[in-house]
């Protein structure tokens, strides 16, 4: 994942940003960041459903906003989640998966 990011998205994989992937049939997510010092690799497989992956602004990547990755990485839509509810509760699984994976 280091190659791809350096290769193929032109980006420093060291640079503390998350960088995500997603098999093709969006069943499973991988996660690559920097934390100052060690990468960390982590992956999600969805036990049921697909992750709604929002479209990208070039062929290659997106930005989205702390609480649109909590929602991706929970596996809800983004078009069809309104911000706002259900939030607090998606990014608080995250912080929390991460707390306990630290």
């Amino acid at each position: 994942m280091h190659g791809l990011v350096r290769d193929h998205l032109g980006q420093d994989p060291l640079s503390g940003h998350l960088f995500l992937f997603t098999n093709k049939t969006k069943t499973r997510l991988k996660a690559l960041v920097w934390d100052g010092s060690g990468l960390w690799v982590c992956a999600k497989r969805l036990e049921k459903g697909r992750f709604r992956w929002p479209e990208a602004d070039n062929e290659h990547s997106v930005t989205m906003r702390g609480e649109e990755l909590a929602m991706l990485v929970n596996g809800l839509d983004l078009k069809q989640t309104s911000l706002g509810r259900g939030i607090a509760r998606a990014l608080e699984n995250v912080l929390e998966h991460f707390r306990n994976f630290a």
